[in-house]
């Protein structure tokens, strides 16, 4: 796979062709695991590539993607790809039963972050409200269901970072609502026996958007990067969608937690540091390192899946000459540097 990488991206559909690759891997995973795929909530950042991936791997398998597809042309795209898709309001429990077909396996996606301060409860309802509805639709599917880092306590970065057995207690109702949305599917679970795994991951990184990108474009404005959470792991978007697809192969009854990430616990710094030396300019910084942070230790996942395919000094070279170029955007900061989990 590293041979078949690109130095640079020419342009987004470059981006995104490349980040939906799947690897021999993967096609073998997929092909060990019975049925279509519904990938749920396949309108954010990462559904379409989970989704486009999805279909690459097996082509013969129904793939169906399920959002509100408020993004211009998205469906179009998908359908394209050779996607299905299906227009549905997850939070309608009548959309629920009567919209969504009734697949063998389920890449659940859905989930609101930013904007959570003001309307808590539209965030609990998308958190956890949903997540019920779904895995009460679906009793007898393999669920793999996208959670986040954000449900640990920040641990001590010397330690290793957080694994699956960590006790859970994070900052903030946003990762809170989060721990109700891994209850939801625990319960229904052990209720029915339900095998799933619950993914919980950290930055994955499109040039566009990630914590990488943040820092980039910070370095090129001139902005002091802020260094309150000073460490983090990161991992490719494409190496994410490959290990949430590839642990449809690996799921548990009840179904347990995940780690999903690169497994260099990065400093801040020093990533500034090399992003500033490939963009040619000086990082400035505030604030001190804290201790503590939200990272991880991805010791199982590595033991599933293998080191990523796309190493973190790969990104970093990719998202300096991203940015370098002014190429496209989300515009979406990650806010990494927030500790008081507000968002």
């Amino acid at each position: 796979m590293q041979n078949e990488l690109p130095d640079r991206f020419e342009d987004v559909e470059h981006l995104e062709e490349v980040m939906s690759r799947p690897s021999p891997a993967l096609v073998e995973d997929l092909r060990a695991v019975d049925g279509g795929i519904l990938v749920v909530g396949a309108g954010g950042k990462m559904g379409p590539t989970v989704a486009r991936m999805a279909k690459r791997a097996t082509p013969d398998k129904r793939i169906v993607a399920v959002a509100r597809f408020s993004e211009p042309g998205l469906i179009e795209r998908l359908q394209s790809w050779g996607v299905e898709t299906v227009t549905a309001d997850l939070l309608d429990q009548g959309s629920v039963e009567e919209l969504l077909p009734r697949l063998d396996n389920i890449v659940f996606m859905a989930g609101r972050k930013f904007g959570s301060t003001g309307r808590e409860d539209l965030t609990w309802a998308m958190n956890t409200y949903v997540p019920a509805l779904v895995a009460h639709s679906f009793p007898e599917a393999r669920v793999v269901a996208y959670s986040t880092l954000c449900v640990y306590p920040f641990v001590p970065v010397a330690h290793g970072g957080a694994t699956e057995e960590t006790p859970v207690g994070p900052p903030g109702e946003y990762a809170m609502s989060c721990v109700g949305r891994e209850r939801m599917f625990e319960y229904i679970s052990r209720q029915h026996g339900t095998p799933g795994r619950l993914l919980r991951l950290s930055y994955a990184i499109d040039m566009r958007y990630g914590v990488l990108h943040d820092i980039a474009t910070a370095i090129l404005a001139g902005r002091e990067i802020d260094l309150a959470m000073g460490h983090a792991n990161v991992i490719w978007q494409g190496d994410a969608a490959s290990q949430s697809l590839r642990a449809l192969r690996h799921v548990t009854a009840p179904t347990s937690p995940l780690n999903i990430s690169g497994p260099e616990i990065a400093s801040i710094r020093h990533l500034a540091n090399k992003l500033g030396q490939l963009l040619g300019k000086i990082p400035r910084f505030t604030g001190t390192e804290a201790d503590t942070a939200w990272v991880a230790d991805t010791s199982a996942a590595s033991r599933l899946f293998g080191y990523p395919d796309v190493t973190l000094n790969r990104l970093l070279e990719w998202t300096a000459d991203w940015v370098s170029r002014d190429m496209p955007s989300l515009a979406k900061p990650t806010k990494f540097s927030e500790r008081s989990g507000d968002y």
